[in-house]
Formats: structure tokens, sequence, C-alpha cells
């Protein structure tokens, strides 16, 4: 079982920055790697970012490709998303999720979710 609790989402100005944490516990939550995910109203859940605890790769989607940075620190138990240059477009609520695929982008690859956090970008 894999607990995810998000935190640092809220309101703020376009260009601005924000970094959003992940806090993962559970029994077997090292053997699961890590990515973010996004909704907006009305849109499907977006594929963001992934990473593994151990493994030093990372994927990110086009729409935020040297804008975000996805990093982990192990000793926390903790999986960031590090969101530079803000646009009024990233406005959605961000997910972190644990699957057992490796850099995964579809959410069906993915067993657990955290319960989002809100980020919402002014123009």
């Amino acid at each position: 079982q894999v607990q995810l609790v998000e935190s640092g989402g809220g309101l703020l100005q376009a260009g601005g920055s924000l970094r959003l944490s992940c806090a993962a516990s559970g029994r077997t939550f090292s053997s699961y790697f890590m990515g973010w995910f996004r909704q907006a109203p009305g849109k499907e859940r977006e594929f963001v970012a992934a990473i593994s605890w151990t493994l030093p790769n990372t994927y990110y989607a086009d729409s935020v490709k040297g804008r975000f940075t996805i990093s982990r620190d192990n000793a926390k138990n903790t999986v960031y998303l590090q969101m530079n240059s803000l646009k009024p477009e990233d406005t959605a609520v961000y997910y972190c999720a644990a699957g057992k695929r490796y850099l995964a982008t579809l959410p069906n690859d993915y067993d657990y979710w955290g319960q989002g956090t809100q980020v919402t970008v002014s123009s």
C-alpha cells in the first residue's frame, strides 16, 4: 500500500514560481515509480513529469519541458515539482501518483494517487 499527500499549491501571477511536494509513505512505496499529473476543468488528466526513486532519468511533457523540474529527496520520501515561468494555462489540480512502469505517461499505469493540490495562475 502507498499513501501520497500533495502540498504546495496556491494562487500566483503569470511568470511566477511554485514548488509542489508529494510525501510518500506505506509499506511498499519505494518499489514504485513516481509521476505528476494535472487536470484542468473540463479536460482529461494530463501527464506532466515522471521520476524513479533510484534511476537517474526523468521525463517531461512537451508543454512543461524547460519550465518544470521533477526531483526527489529519498531521505524525506518526498517527490517535488518545481514550476517556473508559470502560465495561466498551467492552472489545474496537480496530482502525484505511484505506479509499476518506469517513466509512464498514462494515468492507467499508476496505481496510487494523492488527493490533489490546486494551482491557479493569473494573467
